[in-house]
């Protein structure tokens, strides 16, 4: 015996009696329906929702806004033609709804509407990432991601020192945070400073402070970055760029686990983990006399890379509606879905900026946007027909036309490798071949 189609759940915001007359037929129909006011919308969680757009709604929209936002769905408004003429009205919902309805309904209409929003939303549901547990920052489910949370699990409990290295932008600062988060030191301090974003002559006196007097300007005692982490994690980002005095001053702390401040002489004693982190290549610096050979290996007892974007494979788009979802509260605009061409021009990119890159390219197409959704020059990228590959042998071409096409259905289908396997036209078993040899999992 088949089984029955689970109910759809329609919500309706501050009715009128032409919502009410709607509801028999919407609920012969399949949609289990409820309706309340503005302020309580976001208690009752729909599937759908028909919002009758009054005169305050209009004059004071903040209130529709965070309700469309902060529900993950689609909404419909209706109102009169005469509000709809009224300016900016149109833009207002446009920017904001699905689709609307003027008064009296069309109930074909309206029902042939519903079913799209609730196709729609579905669609959303599943592209969104909701990640609100803070142990589960670092998104993605592809190979790399799943192999960092797993050593991040095994690093955090212990108090070794970590050396984080990856290339700019691929969330070295975000690991040291995940690594603190789950340590024992959880409730102290953390303590983050970037050793090649402060003057040279101001890096001694941030790490370990002064006393008054010990220079000019120096009118108080000040407690440095090292002493200010006591107890929790010390990160030094971009550990490369320490000048050579500085980083004798550093080994020194570590080995001895006191220091003293600028001017002072006094041994304090401080308690923390240190964690670093480098998008140099450490050992070349080391060669050139750039980095002292001592203190890398003080820092590189433990050791995390983190994975540029190009390699994490059906990560892209998991990220880009998260960022999508997340900027959309910073630049006042509804979260907004990509086109098929957006996808597959972020699956043609190299992403040299990493995930810091998506992060802005994201919040660029969200201001740019002008459709319902965000197209492939809202983000700054070529679409297909401006990409020019360069020449080559058949078997380069058709090895780049092979990877071109895995990356193109894992933007689309990472959490369900079944039916990417089903859109290429072949079997799981040659799809987790192809992906194994193109190193893509």
């Amino acid at each position: 015996m088949q089984q029955p189609a689970a109910q759809r759940r329609l919500l309706i915001v501050d009715p009128c009696d032409d919502c009410h007359r709607l509801l028999p037929g919407l609920r012969s129909a399949g949609w289990d329906v409820h309706s309340c006011m503005l302020g309580a919308a976001l208690d009752h969680p729909c599937d759908v929702g028909l919002l009758r757009l009054q005169a305050s709604h209009l004059r004071r929209p903040d209130g529709v806004k965070d309700l469309i936002k902060r529900s993950h769905t689609e909404w419909i408004a209706v109102l009169s033609a005469e509000q709809l003429r009224m300016p900016a009205v149109g833009d207002f919902v446009c920017e904001w709804f699905f689709d609307f309805h003027t008064l009296p309904f069309d109930v074909s209409r309206v029902q042939v509407t519903l079913g799209r929003a609730f196709g729609m939303a579905r669609l959303r549901d599943k592209g969104v990432a909701r990640v609100d547990e803070t142990s589960h920052e670092l998104l993605g489910d592809s190979r790399p991601i799943r192999d960092l949370r797993k050593l991040l699990g095994k690093l955090a409990p212990t108090e070794s020192p970590v050396l984080i290295r990856g290339e700019s932008g691929t969330g070295k600062e975000l690991v040291a945070r995940t690594l603190h988060r789950q340590s024992q030191r959880s409730e102290q301090p953390f303590v983050a400073i970037n050793c090649g974003a402060i003057p040279e002559h101001l890096i001694q006196s941030e790490l370990f402070g002064h006393e008054k007097g010990a220079f000019t300007g120096a009118h108080q005692r000040k407690a440095g970055r090292i002493e200010a982490a006591h107890g929790g994690t010390l990160f030094l980002d971009e550990i490369g760029d320490l000048p050579l005095e500085l980083q004798a001053n550093l080994l020194r702390f570590l080995q001895e686990k006191h220091i003293e401040r600028v001017g002072g002489s006094q041994p304090i004693p401080v308690d923390v983990r240190v964690l670093a982190a480098t998008h140099v290549d450490l050992e070349r610096a080391i060669e050139q006399g750039r980095f002292r050979e001592d203190l890398y290996y003080r820092l590189n007892v433990l050791q995390v890379v983190t994975a540029p974007l190009r390699d994490r494979h059906g990560d892209l788009s998991m990220l880009a509606n998260h960022f999508a979802h997340f900027y959309s509260l910073e630049t006042g605009r509804r979260p907004r879905s990509f086109s098929d061409h957006a996808l597959a021009a972020m699956g043609r990119h190299d992403w040299p900026g990493n995930v810091r890159e998506l992060a802005n390219r994201v919040r660029r197409g969200l201001v740019l946007a002008e459709g319902r959704q965000i197209e492939a020059q809202d983000l700054g990228l070529q679409t297909l027909d401006q990409v020019h590959q360069p020449l080559g042998t058949l078997e380069e071409y058709k090895h780049r036309a092979e990877r071109q096409a895995l990356c193109d259905v894992l933007s689309r289908h990472s959490n369900n490798l079944s039916v990417a396997a089903k859109v290429l036209g072949i079997s799981r078993p040659t799809f987790y071949r192809l992906l194994h040899k193109h190193q893509m999992r």
